[in-house]
């Protein structure tokens, strides 16, 4: 009988700790998480980031305008690629393989399905809320806008 109130003492003082380095580092961490669904900067599209492998991943899952003035699904049309012209936008993979390149930051690349075109690209949670999408060409010449967390 000793032995199993000894236990719990040691079982919920273990728990407490626990808790409490959870509440520390989990608002932190929290804040940090670039996983999720994320509104684009002009409202348009939510794009859902995912870890696939380690690596970031993100497709559309939400377009405020899905159908186009013929009263079907926007398509990929502008994609390089004239094989994936005609797939909806919804589901369109946008971010790809951003890997972890400093604190709260990935780096990999960004398709751009307004212009067809997939760039180097870097992403920064700035806030629980809150993070930096840079897409890039030829490394130096950099775009930025910043994406908020949406409702899933």
């Amino acid at each position: 009988m000793h032995f199993g109130k000894r236990l719990m003492k040691l079982t919920s003082g273990k728990f407490a700790l626990a808790a409490l380095l959870a509440l520390a580092f989990g608002v932190s961490g929290a804040q940090a998480s670039a996983l999720g669904t994320w509104m684009s900067a002009d409202g348009g599209t939510k794009v859902r980031i995912s870890d696939c492998g380690g690596k970031l991943c993100g497709k559309v899952v939400w377009l405020s305008d899905p159908v186009g003035n013929d009263g079907k699904p926007k398509l990929d049309k502008h994609n390089q690629d004239e094989s994936k012209r005609s797939r909806p936008l919804l589901g369109v993979p946008v971010v790809q393989g951003m890997a972890p390149s400093g604190d709260n930051k990935w780096s990999g690349q960004i398709y751009n399905a307004d212009d067809g075109k997939t760039y180097q690209a870097h992403v920064t949670v700035i806030s629980a809320n809150a993070m930096n999408v840079q897409g890039c060409v030829l490394g130096f010449l950099c775009k930025s806008q910043k994406w908020t967390r949406a409702g899933e």
